[in-house]
């Protein structure tokens, strides 16, 4: 009886440990589109205020 029992314990252990796996499959996915998000948001904020600089200094040239 108690090898069942440690059978039984050892199957449901191996079946949540991979059902574990499978639930933290698309993380790293959400994580790659965070971080390129934020990429994209700090490109956009540089590039404006380089446009803006670049805009103020044009408007100097007599």
């Amino acid at each position: 009886m108690n090898r069942l029992l440690a059978l039984l314990l050892m199957l449901h252990l191996g079946v949540d440990a991979r059902l574990r796996v499978r639930n933290e499959r698309g993380s790293v996915t959400t994580e790659h589109v965070l971080w390129a998000v934020a990429v994209i948001a700090i490109v956009g904020i540089v590039v404006a205020a380089i446009k803006a600089y670049v805009e103020s200094q044009a408007g100097n040239i007599k």
